[in-house]
């Protein structure tokens, strides 16, 4: 397979400097070339000016494009005029001008000329016709060329749709969809040549239906965006303050493109004249002050107006209050809450809307095939990586029942999809099936043949749920479950919600991980599992009712079975292997701490932010980190022991770390931190993250894991650091960036870090300062002001500093 080593982007707005951001990510060197402004003199500065701001607009990007602002260096602006001979040193070519033929084109001609043969060359155009870019260039550069549209911002958008034409090299696709996959973390979809590929052509019908049902059934927008997120398993954004986000110039674009070269059976639907309206007046959304939102002046928080689409004057949100939602609300399961919602008397302006919205959107996706994709698979993992959408349209359709469903549709006399009616033709109920065979965990149904076919997944793509299906689960109990692997390695899976660790998902880890338990079968284990977030740290609502009761014989029990199970990861005979991802926070970090290693992914939302509920870590936090700063600093100076300069400097790093509830922004960041190693491997893509801790239990086991020893003599750093920490903690307050309430936590943190005001050196134990650990944290708990932060945070989400 061709390796790709350096890439060359042409173009360097918003989405090619962020691709070169991304790249750089994942460790590959770029060139960002864009033109030569007007009036520009002979200095390279000047020449390079547009790529330049391109690129420092990446650098100051929110959300972050790149993990972390040192790997800005891997990219190398230029221009067209005197770089583009450059393009000989690279092995992919990404074109990424404005949206014009003519220009796209005069460009490639200019790149043909020094573009070496086989270097790949792809465009990231959203809609206009792949094949046609490259008509009438050489035969090795049509080889070499396809379509690779990247979603913005493509650091966190996992799709990237590949459009190949007749002539692309299947071996040159494959190599990029390959680095796709395994570098960029991309789901790489094969798209056809047809108008906006598959992600932007559904999205597309369904934006534009959604705002016609909204005029039909004089909805406001705030009812729309609460009938089109969450609830059905949407983004929060929903559909208009996506709308904001995005820019409804885009929008603009993309239904232009799509009514101009599209001809299908929905093509009278087109943007409504508010629409068109806002775009005269550059109501844009967030990039011009005001969209269908818009901030309110003078507000702090994220306070935003509506707007009311008939006669575009904002005013203060409406609430949108449904009864159907309300009820929504409390059903976890996709499938239940979707028949719940348009389950009912149909009647309701909310029920009515939504079963439209989905009818049209099932019938609409359902004969798009085999126009836009050979089969549902690619269309609904499309919808699923470039919109966010839990489920895609055949999967939600499953969720609501497919011949219910349809048996409504004609009822009423909508139209039904020949695609649809072949399913039940064939005694068929569902789109998919469960194929415990596939890597995947599943068949879908085939319309070519009439019959279910396994959904197939690159090597090394898994889940917890696949294996599940495959290889069944040991034992579980309400909040975790320990699943078989295969070749011996177990996985310990949290289902508990958000992940919130509770005493039933302690008890199991420590049970399933001590001898003599249901892990006995494993030679190595790995702790992941497939939701959104590994876990959000320690069930605070407990916590809280104990500590408000004065059972504290309770909280002293709850603090010491955390300890025991943190302890049993680490001295763990077998190697235990934790996959970090997205937000990872608290009790979460401490078990990370204390495994052999960790397989994080590269999105990583890492901390321990106890300090934000006036708490400190408790359950082995503090004490691991406290050792890697012991061991950081003896590192750089071997026998080292005490005080050295080394150590002050790792101990504040630590102190700061707990002290400011310090979150990574990504895994590389996390590593900074001091909460992974060197050592620890990051996984790009999320979907191979099980696959890949797999890999590193085994290849622990494999090669004789011996756990470590616990620790009697770690130097503690005594009196001398801990005065240091305090007067830090003075300045903080002096300066007024920090509450007297925190001056209290700050000192119990540096108190426990430094393993109590002892002389310098003194050699404690772990259990000693697990046994400081426990006290600190049972003297907060008791305090009134941690009290209220707990009920705070569980009411809000948010941090109160008191």
């Amino acid at each position: 397979m061709k390796r790709i080593h350096k890439v060359a982007i042409l173009g360097a707005g918003t989405m090619g400097a962020r691709i070169a951001a991304h790249l750089a990510n994942a460790g590959i060197p770029s060139l960002l070339l864009d033109i030569v402004p007007a009036g520009a003199d002979a200095s390279s500065s000047s020449r390079n000016k547009i790529a330049v701001a391109g690129l420092e607009a990446a650098r100051k990007a929110k959300p972050a494009a790149f993990f972390e602002p040192s790997l800005a260096s891997l990219v190398t602006p230029g221009n067209f005029e005197d770089d583009l001979k450059r393009v000989a040193e690279v092995d992919w070519i990404i074109e990424v001008v404005v949206e014009d033929l003519e220009i796209k084109r005069t460009l490639l001609r200019k790149v043909e000329q020094f573009r070496k043969p086989g270097t790949i060359i792809t465009t990231n155009t959203s809609g206009l016709p792949v094949a046609k870019i490259a008509e009438g260039f050489s035969a090795d550069f049509r080889r070499s060329w396809f379509g690779t549209h990247f979603f913005n911002p493509p650091r966190y958008m996992r799709l990237l749709e590949i459009i190949p034409t007749a002539d692309s090299d299947p071996a040159l696709v494959d190599a990029v969809a390959n680095l796709a996959d395994v570098h960029l973390g991309k789901g790489v979809v094969l798209a056809k040549d047809t108008p906006n590929f598959i992600a932007n052509r559904i999205g597309t019908f369904s934006v534009l239906n959604v705002m016609r049902l909204m005029q039909e059934l004089d909805l406001t927008i705030e009812e729309v965006d609460a009938l089109t997120g969450p609830a059905v398993g949407w983004p929060r954004s929903a559909t208009f303050r996506t709308l904001d986000l995005v820019g409804l110039d885009i929008l603009g674009h993309v239904v232009r493109n799509m009514t101009e070269n599209a001809r299908d059976e929905r093509k009278e639907l087109t943007l409504p004249n508010f629409f068109r309206q806002m775009l005269e007046r550059k109501m844009l959304g967030d990039k011009t002050g005001g969209g269908f939102y818009k901030k309110a002046k003078g507000s702090e928080d994220d306070e935003r107006l509506g707007l009311d689409w008939k006669t575009l004057e904002y005013r203060p949100r409406q609430k949108a209050r449904f009864a159907s939602l309300d009820t929504a609300k409390n059903i976890d399961d996709p499938a239940a809450r979707i028949r719940a919602l348009i389950g009912g008397s149909g009647k309701g302006k909310d029920e009515q809307f939504l079963w439209s919205a989905l009818s049209d959107l099932w019938i609409y996706s359902a004969n798009r095939i085999p126009e836009i994709s050979e089969s549902i698979v690619e269309i609904d993992r499309a919808m699923r990586l470039g919109f966010n959408w839990e489920l895609g349209p055949f999967e939600l359709w499953d969720a609501a029942g497919v011949e219910a469903t349809v048996a409504r549709m004609k009822k009423e006399g909508r139209p039904v999809a020949d695609n649809v009616e072949k399913l039940l033709a064939s005694g068929k109920k569902s789109w998919y099936e469960d194929d415990p065979l596939a890597a995947s965990g599943r068949a879908f149904f085939d319309l070519t043949s009439a019959t279910y076919k396994p959904v197939t997944v690159p090597a090394g793509v898994w889940s917890v749920a696949a294996a599940k299906k495959s290889k069944g689960v040991v034992k579980k109990n309400s909040g975790a479950s320990l699943v078989d692997l295969g070749d011996g390695v177990g996985c310990i899976e949290f289902h508990s919600k958000m992940n919130t660790l509770g005493s039933d998902i302690v008890q199991f880890v420590s049970q399933t991980l001590k001898p003599g338990g249901a892990g006995d079968k494993f030679e190595a284990f790995v702790i992941a599992n497939d939701a959104a977030n590994f876990s959000v740290g320690a069930n605070l609502m407990l916590l809280l009712m104990s500590a408000q009761e004065e059972e504290w014989d309770e909280v002293d029990l709850a603090i010491r079975a955390f300890q025991g199970m943190t302890q049993a990861i680490k001295f763990s005979p077998k190697p235990v292997v934790i996959a970090p991802f997205g937000m990872t926070l608290g009790g979460g970090v401490e078990m990370s701490l204390h495994a052999a290693a960790r397989q994080p992914h590269a999105e990583l939302y890492m901390g321990l932010v106890e300090v934000g509920v006036g708490l400190l870590p408790g359950g082995g936090g503090c004490k691991e980190m406290l050792l890697r700063a012991v061991d950081s600093a003896s590192t750089i100076r071997p026998g080292g022991r005490g005080e050295s300069v080394e150590l002050m400097e790792a101990m504040k790093r630590a102190f700061e770390a707990i002290a400011m509830a310090k979150v990574s922004t990504s895994a590389q960041e996390a590593r900074s931190l001091g909460l992974l190693s060197s050592s620890d491997r990051i996984t790009m893509n999320r979907d191979r993250v099980v696959t890949d801790a797999k890999e590193r239990a085994l290849e622990l086991s494999r090669s004789g894991y011996e756990p470590p020893q616990s620790r009697t003599d770690i130097p503690a750093p005594g009196e001398n650091i801990l005065a240091a920490l305090k007067m830090g903690i003075h300045l903080m307050r002096q300066g007024e960036y920090i509450t007297e309430y925190e001056v209290k936590i700050g000192t119990k943190v540096a108190e426990v870090l430094c393993g109590g005001n002892v002389t310098p050196g003194t050699p404690v134990s772990e259990q000693y300062i697990l046994d400081l650990e426990r006290e600190a944290f049972k003297s907060l708990c008791g305090e009134k002001k941690t009290q209220e932060r707990i009920q705070y945070t569980l009411k809000t989400g948010k941090t109160l500093r008191n």
